[in-house]
C-alpha cells in the first residue's frame, strides 16, 4: 500500500482509535505507567504550574 492510495476516511479512522485506545491506556493502567509523569503517558505533560 503507497501513501497515495490512502483516504481521508482512513487516516481519520486510525487517529480516532490512537485517541480512543490513549483514554483506555489512562482509566485501565496504573498512574506510575499511564498518569502524573507516567513513562507511557505522561498526564502532566500540559501542566506547568
Amino acid at each position: 500500500m503507497s501513501l497515495a492510495t490512502l483516504s481521508f476516511d482512513q487516516i481519520a479512522m486510525a487517529a480516532m482509535t490512537v485517541l480512543a485506545l490513549r483514554e483506555v491506556m489512562i482509566v485501565t493502567l496504573p498512574d506510575r505507567i499511564a498518569g502524573p509523569n507516567g513513562w507511557l503517558v505522561n498526564t502532566n505533560a500540559g501542566d506547568r504550574a
